[in-house]
């Protein structure tokens, strides 16, 4: 594993754990919270299939 997949990794989860915290206080309830989790699956598997098409 070369540094080129090493230092977006680590700010990916950088960003994840600034977020994680806040996300997890808005949504206190179950069914906003399972709403927002398939948002943004949806939004994350929209932007893999366009980078697949794209970068193939």
């Amino acid at each position: 594993m070369g540094l080129e997949e090493i230092v977006p990794a680590i700010s990916l989860i950088a960003v994840l754990i600034l977020i994680l915290p806040a996300f997890l206080s808005t949504n206190s309830k179950l069914k906003q919270f399972l709403t927002n989790i398939s948002i943004w699956a949806i939004i994350i598997l929209v932007v893999m299939i366009i980078s697949y098409l794209i970068l193939k």
